[in-house]
């Protein structure tokens, strides 16, 4: 407990509750303190929700895996985000996606009961948490939208132009592995290696093993 004590001081939402409360909450059970290795599947698809829990370090996504076998990363959590917020408390309370990790983890699980607590005796820790579940709420909705009805093509020169803005650069170093690349818009490697080789003879793009070069928008 007492290596994951930075952790918790500095977690957005659990700033309104004081040490000592979150110490006892602790040793009593209220809360749980749990680490995750990568690769490991927190939630799978139609699993109950039953508890609230804040990512206090890692990399979570979001997944789904569609009837061709492509996996599509829907999100990606950090530190300070929430699992479950908004599930918690609706009629059917069963997450609808598979949740693992992509980094080591370390979560903090709140159940129900206790949480429900948490907001009658603070306000303001109810305030914090309603302005993180609709946050969430918005990346999931944005990128479902983003994602859904598009041809590889379209989702990899989005992918792109958004990196090219991010880099300042036409030329877009790659951080992840194309694999990982190809996760993250939702298609198997071999359809990715085709569509960017098509995009290469079609004269948008150009690449190597460490980047992408964009030569022309669509």
């Amino acid at each position: 407990m007492i290596r994951y004590e930075s952790l918790l001081n500095e977690s957005i939402l659990l700033q309104e509750l004081k040490p000592e409360e979150i110490q006892a909450y602790l040793r009593e059970g209220q809360f749980k303190l749990v680490p995750y290795k990568k690769n490991t599947v927190i939630h799978f698809e139609g699993e109950p929700c039953t508890k609230l829990e804040i990512i206090l370090s890692g990399k979570i996504a979001v997944e789904h895996l569609d009837e061709a076998g492509g996996l599509l990363t829907i999100a990606e959590f950090f530190r300070d985000d929430l699992l479950g917020g908004n599930l918690l408390f609706s009629r059917n309370p069963c997450y609808a996606m598979t949740v693992t990790t992509q980094q080591s983890s370390v979560i903090l699980e709140i159940n129900r009961k206790m949480l429900f607590k948490l907001f009658l005796e603070s306000p303001s820790f109810l305030r914090l948490y309603l302005e993180q579940v609709s946050d969430n709420s918005t990346i999931l909705g944005y990128k479902i939208k983003h994602y859904v009805n598009r041809t590889i093509r379209e989702s990899m020169m989005n992918f792109l132009e958004y990196e090219s803005e991010r880099q300042n650069s036409k030329k877009i170093k790659l951080n992840i592995t194309k694999k990982a690349l190809a996760e993250k818009i939702g298609v198997q490697r071999t359809s990715l290696s085709r569509e960017l080789a098509k995009m290469k003879k079609d004269g948008l793009i150009t690449f190597d093993s460490e980047s992408i070069t964009i030569l022309s928008k669509r």
